[in-house]
């Protein structure tokens, strides 16, 4: 059953600044100074959720949003860069030399990552911005030879939203939900890379979380006072793997410690260290991701897939990634990638979750909803209606939902098994999705599920 057709987030959102100058190309708009009818909920939360982000890129180049004409081509992206390959550089350059009449300034490269340049475009002399010029160049060049510096976030859960709907929420027990694996040394032998917002490291000696212990990672300063937006998303991320794979090797890549997101080129850049290191992870996990332009795909992430063999390579890693929130069909990447195990989220009792992405690119679904792991301790005011201005003390564990946690039950199911049969990690999902569940669900159609508590 297809989603009722609706305006896309970014517009909704967008509709709720008219009639407010905005900063020029930058989201969100200033807002009047006095408090404003919320009159629709979800929108208002996208909107404080997309302030977040843009607070936390600020300093690094900052946010901008583009509506799009369809549903189907609205994104976020980092305002005046580009990216695209090495050998197209230079019939970029020759676009910008024959039109000086539009453009100011030259094009200079600000960073190579493996075969990708992510580039500094020159001023548009009529004051529009990265997507028009984008246009041309696909005129000039060809459809998506130069793309956006997207924006990747994290992506708890919450229909219609960028991240949750539900902030983390204390809860009266201690055990984590999925529940830990008897077996110690499952997933023992497998190295697993979580790219997320890094590790809050006490997590590793607590007597709250002991199933955490050796983790290790990018640490992710947190302040025990005030709790920021999106803390400790990683560690509850490698907690989920842990419970499942208490014998894997885990390290948290910091790549969002703020706000919760990061650019494109951010992200490929920790990978393509990742990937070339010799002791490089056989699972990257990653509960992160966006919409693109044109739905074209991450041209950073197709660059290292044939850099690394990671669509067809047998003993290459294997990328899992959250299908996103937004109750919504469009591809969501890189969870849309044919060789990325993109995960969506079910309830417990084996429903698609109603934020849950769905469509024909959402390879697996796992349990999301109302899971049970670690967090910070302190002091956490939650920020969005309708529970904005509330005091949550937690004491390092939360419970939370969303796709983002359905795709380390994945991980830690794959970890486990590849242990368990000496297997690679492909074989491992081709074998744990032969003998999952089988279940059709009203609004995904046929769908596999894998893991607690449905396998």
């Amino acid at each position: 059953m297809a989603e009722p057709r609706r305006p896309h987030l970014f517009s909704r959102i967008a509709g709720l600044a008219r009639g407010v100058r905005p900063r020029g190309a930058w989201w969100p708009p200033r807002l009047p100074g006095r408090e404003r009818v919320v009159r629709n909920q979800d929108a208002e939360i996208a909107r404080i959720q997309l302030r977040i982000l843009t607070e936390a890129l600020d300093k690094t180049g900052g946010v901008a949003v583009h509506e799009g004409k369809g549903r189907d081509d609205s994104y976020l992206y980092r305002p005046e860069q580009v990216l695209t390959l090495a050998d197209e550089v230079g019939r970029v350059e020759s676009f910008f030399r024959e039109r000086t009449e539009q453009f100011a300034g030259e094009v200079r490269t600000i960073e190579r990552i493996g075969n990708v340049r992510r580039l500094s475009l020159p001023a548009r002399l009529d004051a529009q911005g990265v997507p028009e010029t984008l246009d041309e160049l696909d005129e000039a060049l060809g459809e998506g030879v130069v793309r956006p510096d997207h924006v990747l976030y994290v992506t708890p859960g919450g229909s219609g939203k960028l991240c949750p709907a539900d902030e983390p929420e204390t809860c009266g027990v201690a055990a984590p939900v999925p529940g830990l694996n008897p077996d110690a040394g499952a997933g023992r032998g497998v190295k697993v890379s979580v790219v997320d917002t890094g590790w809050w490291e006490p997590a590793g000696s607590s007597s709250t979380t002991p199933w955490l212990k050796g983790v290790h990672g990018d640490a992710e300063h947190v302040d025990p006072a005030a709790i920021h937006p999106y803390a400790g998303h990683g560690t509850f991320v490698a907690g989920v793997v842990r419970c499942l794979a208490p014998g894997t090797e885990i390290e948290v890549e910091g790549i969002m410690p703020h706000g919760g997101a990061c650019y494109e080129s951010d992200i490929a850049r920790e990978l393509n260290e990742a990937l070339s290191d010799p002791e490089r992870p056989q699972l990257i996990s990653i509960s992160a991701g966006t919409y693109t332009r044109r739905n074209l795909g991450l041209l950073t992430f197709e660059a290292l897939s044939r850099a690394f063999d990671l669509e067809e390579g047998e003993k290459a890693p294997l990328v899992v990634a959250a299908a996103g929130n937004d109750t919504s069909t469009r591809p969501f990447w890189p969870a849309a990638y044919p060789w990325v195990v993109g995960v969506g989220s079910l309830d417990s009792g084996g429903v698609v979750s109603s934020f849950s992405n769905v469509g024909p690119w959402v390879d697996v679904y796992a349990h999301g909803r109302d899971l049970v792991n670690a967090y910070p301790v302190g002091r956490y005011v939650c920020h969005e209606p309708p529970h904005r201005g509330e005091v949550r003390r937690f004491d390092g564990i939360a419970r939370w939902s969303g796709t983002s946690f359905a795709t380390p039950v994945v991980t830690g199911s794959l970890a486990a098994y590849m242990a368990a049969h000496d297997v690679h990690a492909r074989r491992a999902h081709a074998d744990l999705v032969a003998g999952g569940r089988h279940l059709h669900d009203p609004r995904a159609g046929d769908i596999v599920a894998l893991g607690p508590p449905f396998v």
